[in-house]
């Protein structure tokens, strides 16, 4: 995980207004671009140029120049939705799948994006880097969160209706909502018309 990526992604909500959304992880920037089951209406990774787009908007930083195979689109699908069967696994602290674990290992083992520094001392990344590149660096990402220090901060948003999932990387660990612009201020008009109402 990069700490001097950019943070936060501009997500859209069922009523059209956008807000910012910032998950802690990469590997966790990945399931907002749909997933298994009813997230599958979400879904925006259908063809190469969608994993530019994707990795533009990441905290990848820079955002790397890859080649990427329609393959490769179908092996991020398949990690993503992994992740979800492992994140929601690890947040009710049951065991976590096989099938899922498998697919994420086999992501991490090949490799990943290779970093370099460039001709003017800038962050850049080793030419030639592909799809797949960017498969293993966001499997490595998902290893590294759901085994490392910051194992423990995995969240979701306490909205009843918001899936979202984030690391809380709050001083006292207490971070509630996916957003304070989105489900954040819902619950606080929600509590003050229930105040309202029972004042009324």
């Amino acid at each position: 995980m990069d700490a001097s990526a950019s943070r936060g992604l501009t997500l859209r909500s069922r009523s059209g207004s956008t807000y910012r959304f910032d998950p802690g992880a990469l590997c966790l920037e990945l399931m907002t671009t749909g997933g298994p089951g009813p997230y599958r209406h979400y879904e925006v990774l259908h063809a190469p140029a969608d994993l530019a787009v994707f990795a533009e908007r990441s905290r990848l930083a820079p955002t790397p120049e890859l080649e990427v195979a329609e393959q490769d689109v179908a092996d991020l699908r398949e990690l993503r939705d992994a992740l979800f069967g492992l994140v929601f696994a690890h947040l009710g602290g049951a065991p976590l799948p096989a099938g899922e674990l498998a697919v994420l290992n086999a992501a991490a083992a090949r490799p990943a994006l290779a970093p370099a520094v460039t001709a003017d001392g800038g962050r850049g990344w080793a030419a030639g880097a592909t799809g797949g590149q960017l498969v293993a660096t966001l499997a490595r990402d998902a290893v590294e969160l759901l085994t490392g220090p910051s194992a423990h901060r995995v969240r979701t948003c306490s909205a009843e209706d918001c899936q979202l999932v984030y690391v809380d990387t709050s001083r006292p660990g207490n971070r509630r909502w996916c957003s304070m612009e989105h489900c954040g201020n819902r619950h606080k008009v929600r509590a003050l018309r229930a105040r309202h109402s029972e004042e009324g």
